[in-house]
Parts: structure tokens; sequence; C-alpha cells
């Protein structure tokens, strides 16, 4: 079954001529036929041009033309990128006018690599929820159970390439929008620097100094895919001016020492997380790289500046945009941002010394890491839950939605690159990761230590694939 390959092996196999794009394409296809109704990922599948992408792909292998990293590959976008010609809605009604002009930077780069664009996935209203649910396309559901939730806000693109629906993707993270999603759906998923790979043509706008915490990453199912990703969508963009010229460098292990926090200061995790998180540190070991427990200074704030950011700051904006037609605002778009309004407007005195208190917590934390160049925490502090649960029992303590998602919110804030892979599965089956954080420009390092990583642990199981025993 072509679809249930890797990324890799499907390039690697094109490349070969021992399957054809079009072949690949197709299963791809059948299978969306078979999963999407169940969890309703897809806000457009683009059949019809997919095939004719893939007929033309076949025709560059066998004509011997220079082919791409991806060439041939089936991939799924995030309905927050720009397509030429297609709106990019953002699950709201508000953006049905919406046409594309053009395709957003990490869009091309993935048709100039040879990827071929199966559909665009479902978002949460505005991009402003950890579930994804909307007016327009409805709630999508997590492959490992449909009565639970992916994730958001690229918890769409996670869970159609978790349903072995698309082999990678793009989606964003502005407060653990890739991350949360990749660990819920059992894939991987990388939050890199902001700038690294452009955001332009991203909406809302993220490539830009207000943006700050949103970044474009890559998503498939294990990070040697997202490697080959990375290496396909970095690179330079002055439409981004976050986004520096800065090479693919080779990453070296040599000597790497990495600090392991289990969870977020005194807010607990899901012990079948803090146990995971064990179990990838004494895998560390075992490889020949030293793990050691770390304790982050100064960083106890950093989820409020986080919130401040992310909800406070925009949350004015987004009232005027609905201002009058709030009955049409979905409930993914309006959670957090009522939770906002509650407090009092910003000022221009508090972004001032928000943005100057943030700035000393980053300096801080980075002269930390000349220690531990990388730091392996929890990606979450629960695993995938129910639609709608807001609190969760966690060894017998009682945290909310905000405080589970305290190890993902502080490096959007810092603005440093972050990685999940998924290292095990809860007793109910269900998808644990870690999450590995570097400092800024080095994914590179990052990516070569998750590669190791997975190949210790073996091959992670699919959500319709026979599982192994849960481990605790």
């Amino acid at each position: 079954m072509p679809y249930r390959s890797s990324l890799c092996l499907m390039a690697s196999l094109v490349r070969e001529r021992a399957i054809s794009p079009v072949e690949l394409v197709e299963a791809h296809l059948r299978q969306i036929e078979s999963r999407n109704p169940e969890i309703n990922a897809f806000v457009v599948v683009l059949a019809e041009e997919a095939r004719a992408a893939a007929r033309c792909a076949e025709e560059a292998v066998t004509h011997g033309e220079p082919l791409g990293l991806l060439h041939g590959v089936p991939v799924t976008v995030k309905d927050s990128f720009d397509m030429a010609g297609l709106p990019t809605l953002c699950g709201s009604s508000f953006r049905l006018d919406h046409r594309a002009a053009a395709d957003a930077t990490a869009v091309a780069r993935l048709r100039a690599a040879g990827a071929i664009i199966l559909g665009k996935t479902n978002c949460p209203e505005f991009l402003s929820n950890y579930e994804t649910d909307n007016h327009l396309t409805g709630r999508t559901n997590n492959p490992w159970n449909l009565e639970y939730t992916p994730g958001g806000s690229s918890g769409v693109e996670a869970a159609a390439i978790a349903a072995f629906c698309s082999a990678g993707g793009i989606g964003s993270d502005g407060g653990g929008s890739v991350r949360i999603p990749a660990a819920f759906c059992g894939i991987a998923g990388l939050k890199p620097t902001p700038g690294r790979i452009s955001a332009a043509g991203h909406f809302p706008l993220i490539c830009h100094p207000a943006g700050l915490l949103g970044v474009a990453g890559p998503m498939a199912r294990t990070a040697e895919d997202l490697r080959l990703l990375f290496a396909a969508l970095a690179g330079y963009d002055n439409q981004d001016p976050f986004s520096a010229p800065v090479p693919l460098r080779a990453p070296d292990l040599q000597g790497l020492r990495v600090g392991v926090a289990e969870q977020f200061y005194q807010v607990p995790v899901a012990p079948a997380v803090r146990e995971t998180v064990r179990r990838a540190a004494g895998t560390l070991e075992q490889i020949g790289i030293p793990a050691e427990e770390f304790q982050p200074e100064g960083l106890e704030r950093a989820p409020n500046l986080w919130w401040f950011f992310f909800g406070q700051l925009p949350a004015p904006l987004t009232r005027q945009l609905i201002g009058g037609r709030e009955n049409e605002a979905h409930w993914t778009g309006t959670e957090f941002l009522n939770q906002a309004l509650e407090q009092p407007e910003p000022t221009a005195a508090q972004l001032l010394l928000n943005l100057a208190t943030r700035d000393r917590m980053r300096a801080s934390l980075l002269r930390q890491m000349e220690q531990y160049p990388v730091l392996l925490l929890a990606a979450c502090g629960v695993t995938a839950f129910p639609h709608r649960l807001r609190r969760f029992d966690v060894g017998g303590r009682e945290i909310g939605l905000f405080q589970a998602m305290m190890p993902a919110t502080p490096f959007n804030l810092l603005g440093l690159p972050a990685l999940v892979i998924p290292f095990g599965l809860s007793p109910e089956g269900l998808p644990v990761a870690i999450q590995l954080v570097g400092r800024p420009y080095e994914e590179e390092l990052l990516l070569e230590l998750a590669v190791k990583l997975e190949q210790a642990r073996g091959v992670f199981p699919g959500p319709f694939e026979p599982r192994p025993q849960s481990q605790p």
C-alpha cells in the first residue's frame, strides 16, 4: 500500500521509477474517499488538479528531466496558506469572498520541489482554538478516536497525515498549533525559528513584527520526512521581514548535552506523558547523548506573556472584524476572544514593557542553553482529549487547558525552534509525544537528533494499524 510509505520513501521510489506519481496520487485519493467521511479533514480536495500534476510529474521522470526533492509526492496544505485562485477561509464565513491572487511562498516552494497538492485542510475559525470546528466544514475528528479532537489550529493537517490521506504538508504554529496536533495524532511536526520558513501568504498575517509568535512549519509522519520537507521549504524570502539568509547546515551531535524537564515548573502532566519523557531521556543515554535534569530559570511568567500577545493584544481587532455580525462567528473563534475581552484592553505602555520582558527572558534562557543546546520536554501536558473538554485530571490534580498547553507556548513567545515526535502510547492507546527545543536557527540539530531517537524507538504505528502493548 504505497500511501502508507514515508514521504522520503515515496520520493525515492518515484526517483527510481519504482512507482509513478499517478499511482501515488490515485492511492491517496482512494484513501481520502475512504477515511475523510469519518475524520472530515478536507475543505477542498483538488482531485483533477492533482491527477493532472501527477501526469506531468510522470512525464518528467520518463524524459529524464531534473527532479525536485519532493517530485511526485502527494501533500496537503492548511487552509490558512494562499493558493492562487482559491479562497483562504481559515474556517470562517467572514472569509467567503476571499480569493488568493498568488500562492503563499511555502506553497510555491512545495510546487517547485515537485510536490503534488491534494487539497486544503480544515481550521478552527481564525486559527484561534486547540480544537478544529467551524460553520463551513464542521468538526474534524482524531483518527485514533473519532470522539476526540485532533487539536488545532493545524489539527486537520495532522489528522490527514496520520490517516494516510497525505504524505505530509504545511501548518502554522502560534501557540503550539503544529506541535499539539502532531502530538495528538501521532505524527511529527516542526515549529522553526521565525522566518526560517517563509510565512508570506499566510492568513492571519504572521510574517511581520506584530506577528511575533507565529511561524510556518512542516508536518509529516517521521522526523526524517520533516527533514526533507524542511530542506525544500527553508530559505530566504524578501516578503517575510523575519527571514534571514541562513543556509542549510550539517548538524554536529559531538559533545551534545540535552537538558530534560518533565513538566513546566509545578504544573503537573499526565503520568503517561511524564513516563514518555523519562523513556526518551533514557534512550538518549543509550545512544551516547547525556540527558540531564534541567530546570529553566526565569520562565515562570512566559505563558502569561504569551497570552498577552496571542490573546489580549489582537482581541480588539477581532472584535472589530466581527462587529455587528457576532451571531455568525463560531465558538472556536470566540472562546478565547471572549476570555481576552474580559480583561482590560492593552495599553501601549504594557506592550512596550512586555516586549522588553520577553527579550530579557529570551536572552536569559539562551545563556542557560549554552550548557544544554537542546531541551527535552513534554509536548503537551495531556494526550488527545474528547471534543470540548476543558478540565483534565492528571495524576489526581486538575488542570485547565491553558495549563495543559504550557509545555508548548513559551517557545512561541521566545521564537525558538521546537520539534515533536511520537514516542509512546498511553494506556488508552493514544499517542504520547516528546518535544525537542533548540536555539535559534539550529533546526538541523533538532531534526538530526529526532531522527536518531526515531531509529532507536522503531516504527510508530498508525491509527488503523495493529498496536503494540500500551506503554506506561
